[in-house]
């Protein structure tokens, strides 16, 4: 069975469709805004996604019925792969990549999803809409409190973006990395606070807003956590999120 490039959206939309949650993030660069910046290849019902869109190209990579079934798809993909890429891998499928590339982990992660409402709408919401015009605010808060965070800044154009401020500063945000209508998908990222302001409830505050603003729009509200972040993950809890999946992060360099 061989591996070959895909270039039609209803054909990636069909497979990836059959688990919308987990592979949110793949949902998501189907739209026009994302689209660009994507190459597709497919062997059976195994699919990788290679994104240009800014950094390190970046493979996802996922099995979709169980252990091992994307293993010769990435083992056909070697030739074609970039030099340098980062990986979000199914567990173990990093194997198919050691043979060509030096790894460096970036440890377990977690796919988690929204599925108790109800603990959502027992938080208190805080914040306000955040656009365009706050980004010099938004990005001294990231410099200060998430440095070194992926932040796409065309994604302050969506509305998905709530922060909440204190004594006149942006003290905590909620964001988005996917926010797809179109197929009813979407998924938290660039979530911080102050340090100096940690442990008073406003990300909790702040993420519970835009989970209800994103459910006026999507069926699915996810997120990507490491998988040793405590308090990240205590957090998502308590707001009605649970692990749907277990992924890994690499930094791959060709040998």
């Amino acid at each position: 069975m061989p591996v070959h490039s895909v270039h039609d959206r209803a054909e990636l939309a069909e497979l990836l469709g059959r688990d919308p949650a987990r592979y949110a993030y793949q949902l998501g660069d189907l739209d026009d805004f994302f689209w660009p910046y994507t190459t597709w290849y497919r062997r059976g019902d195994a699919l990788a996604l290679v994104y240009h869109g800014g950094g390190l190209p970046t493979l996802l990579a996922f099995d979709p019925d169980g252990p091992g079934t994307v293993a010769p798809l990435l083992r056909d993909l070697l030739p074609l792969l970039p030099g340098r890429l980062y990986a979000h891998l199914s567990p173990g499928a990093e194997s198919e990549l050691a043979a060509a590339y030096r790894l460096e982990p970036g440890g377990p992660h977690l796919k988690m999803a929204l599925t108790d409402p109800a603990a959502l709408a027992a938080a208190e919401p805080l914040g306000d809409v955040l656009g365009p015009g706050d980004l010099p605010e938004l990005s001294e808060l990231y410099d200060a409190a998430y440095p070194g965070n992926w932040f796409d800044r065309r994604m302050l154009e969506t509305g998905q973006y709530v922060g909440v401020r204190r004594d006149g500063r942006l003290a905590a945000v909620a964001g988005i990395h996917v926010w797809s209508p179109a197929y009813r998908v979407s998924a938290l990222g660039n979530v911080t606070t102050r340090p100096e302001l940690r442990g008073q409830g406003l990300a909790r505050g702040v993420v519970a807003a835009l989970c209800r603003r994103l459910r006026e729009t999507v069926d699915h509200v996810t997120l990507n956590v490491h998988a040793g972040n405590a308090a990240a993950l205590a957090l998502y809890d308590r707001l009605g999120f649970t692990p749907i999946a277990e992924y890994g992060e690499f930094t791959c360099s060709a040998r």
